[in-house]
C-alpha cells in the first residue's frame, strides 16, 4: 500500500535531485532549467538567483489585426 506523496507546484519552488550512484546534483529551476553540480553551495546560488527575470512579467508584443473577408 502506498500513497502519493503531495508535490508544492508554483513559481517560486525550485527542486534538487540526487543523481543515484553518483555525487552529482541537479537543481531544478521553477522554469524547467536545470544545472548539475557535486557542490550543493554552488548549486544553491545557482537557484537562487537563476534567472534574474523571473519576477518581471515579459513584455507584451502587439499584434496586427486580422481583417475578415467581409472587412476589406
Amino acid at each position: 500500500m502506498s500513497e502519493r506523496v503531495a508535490m508544492l507546484h508554483g513559481d517560486t519552488v525550485v527542486r534538487i535531485h540526487w543523481k543515484l550512484g553518483t555525487d552529482v546534483l541537479v537543481g531544478v529551476c521553477h522554469c524547467g532549467a536545470e544545472h548539475e553540480s557535486e557542490d550543493p553551495v554552488e548549486l544553491w546560488e545557482w537557484l537562487l538567483a537563476h534567472p534574474d527575470g523571473h519576477d518581471r512579467p515579459e513584455p507584451v508584443v502587439p499584434r496586427e489585426p486580422v481583417l475578415s473577408a467581409a472587412q476589406g
